[in-house]
């Protein structure tokens, strides 16, 4: 199913659409159509492929031909498959749907120069621009509406990032009530007061000296229309946020319910000369660690301004660890990317009381869901927060594991020294109604498979376990559009014994066992 909006000039008024097979002549299907309207009109077509004469990933071209000497002008072709919805393929749609994230978020770096009237009404009337953040063209085809419209298909909360670079409060208060008129319940909706306002890269980003009265200045607004508002101020990178937090704390207390931290950083950028892709993989996986370590700083900051204590929290809004030199470090499209991310999820796990926000970056692309030549897969970072999100976890429960540990010293240059790093991480959770104990192990080694006693204390377990094991031949394994499954959990059952059992963890691998009472 296809539109396109034509004008006819002179000439015949017949335009042929077609598909082709790809440098050739055969004409998979085709609809000829009249155009003789002098003025702009839109124009509908239907295009039925005969079954079997095109399979995925084969390359069709897409033709439009005039007959004669017709001259015509053309805008907005659009061609869709006809089990699109509104405009998403129904096979990226279900694998969010299965992701099972509570959250998503509509923020970035363009978020500076988005202006949300621009991506509401009818499709083909909207402007297209500039987007300042990354030089492209924005044609503004996915807005507010369709992005509630992905939340509700896929069962998530929106979390929308508001324009306080080019924007105004005026503005930010007329998008609150235009989405609060459209989801419900819309009581308690996360709104974040800018992205990475202290980067100059972001359109009208405000000094050091202004950006706490302009929160100040937007959180009031956006609280005299909807006092049930979560606020999420733009906060600082956790290796490095002291002296810009300091400056949005002056604010007072209930100006913003969070303060929002990032992390997005490049594996193979290491201190270290001439290194290695073993230590890149080491230096990576011991990222979440101090991590960690950084986030129990930032709310120590928080809680030790007066009137903050247990009033703010930290807002993990963007997270992403790629490696765009070589493909040899751990990125968020390979085996070695999900370890990174099995890790990272497990740091969040433990610091949940005070990070009790947390958005992936991408939900599609980076971290999460691709498609090439029609094909739609998931990175193996997608199937480790899968493993996470899909689990049954109200607490955490107390665990020790001892499979030794690990330094890093000139390694990723964000944060190159880091001591202490364990090579099986393991953290322990229990299900709200106490029957399910969930084991989240993450083994670092990158050569040695850990086999590991497992005791439990307090919790009469039932005879067997599920395992669910993601791992490969190579931390760079990687899924494509050719083999889109390549990496993925394996998932079995393992005997367990009362009083104790054995269980191999493999190399660089996301492992979870989930154990029910007996």
């Amino acid at each position: 199913m296809g539109s396109f909006y034509a004008k006819h000039l002179s000439g015949e008024t017949t335009i042929t659409i077609a598909l082709h097979v790809r440098g050739q002549n055969e004409v998979l299907a085709s609809q000829q159509i009249p155009v003789a309207d002098p003025s702009w009109t839109k124009y509908t077509f239907t295009l039925q492929l005969p079954d079997g004469k095109l399979h995925r990933l084969d390359p069709a071209d897409f033709v439009v031909e005039v007959a004669g000497d017709e001259r015509v002008e053309l805008d907005q072709l659009s061609l869709m498959p006809a089990d699109a919805k509104d405009g998403l393929d129904p096979d990226a749609v279900a694998l969010a749907k299965e992701m099972n994230t509570p959250l998503v978020r509509f923020g970035g770096n363009f978020t500076s120069s988005y202006h949300w009237t621009d991506g509401v009404g009818p499709r083909d009337k909207r402007k297209s621009m500039l987007n300042h953040a990354w030089g492209i063209p924005e044609y503004n085809s996915f807005g507010t509406d369709e992005f509630l419209e992905f939340c509700r298909q896929i069962g998530a909360q929106p979390q929308i990032a508001l324009n306080l670079g080019s924007g105004t409060p005026e503005q930010a208060v007329a998008w609150v009530r235009y989405v609060n008129e459209h989801w419900s319940p819309h009581s308690g909706l996360l709104w974040e007061l800018g992205n990475e306002l202290w980067n100059p890269g972001n359109l009208g980003y405000p000094t050091r000296d202004q950006i706490a009265a302009r929160t100040a200045e937007f959180s009031k607004a956006i609280h005299a229309v909807d006092p049930t508002a979560r606020l999420i101020a733009t906060g600082e990178d956790p290796d490095h946020f002291e002296s810009w937090n300091a400056v949005q704390l002056t604010n007072p207390p209930g100006t913003f319910d969070y303060l929002s931290t990032h992390f997005v950083v490049g594996t193979a950028n290491v201190v270290l000369k001439s290194s290695s892709p073993d230590f890149e993989a080491a230096a990576a996986y011991a990222l979440p660690v101090e991590l960690g370590n950084r986030l129990r700083q930032a709310q120590g900051q928080i809680d030790s301004t007066p009137g903050y204590n247990g009033k703010a929290h930290l807002a993990f809004t963007e997270w992403l660890f790629y490696d765009e030199r070589n493909h040899e470090a751990p990125s968020y499209d390979n085996t070695g990317g999900a370890v990174v991310t099995g890790g990272f999820l497990n740091m969040l796990l433990r610091n949940s009381d005070i990070v009790p926000i947390s958005d992936m970056t991408g939900i599609m692309e980076f971290a999460g869901i691709w498609k090439k030549r029609s094909q739609v897969y998931a990175t193996p970072s997608y199937y480790a927060f899968k493993l996470y999100a899909t689990a049954d976890i109200a607490k955490t429960v107390a665990v020790t594991a001892n499979a030794g540990s690990y330094s890093v010293a000139q390694g990723v240059n964000r944060l190159p020294d880091i001591a202490s790093v364990p090579y099986l991480d393991v953290v322990g959770t229990l299900s709200p109604d106490g029957t399910t104990l969930t084991l989240f192990c993450v083994n670092r080694s990158l050569g040695t498979d850990i086999p590991a006693h497992i005791r439990l204390h307090g919790f009469a377990t039932a005879q067997t376990a599920a395992v669910h094991t993601l791992s490969s031949c190579s931390l760079t394994d990687a899924n494509d559009e050719l083999f889109p499954t390549r990496v993925k959990p394996v998932d079995s059952v393992e005997a367990i014994q009362p009083d104790g059992w054995i269980h191999t963890f493999p190399h660089s691998s996301v492992t979870v066992l989930s154990l029910h009472r007996n």
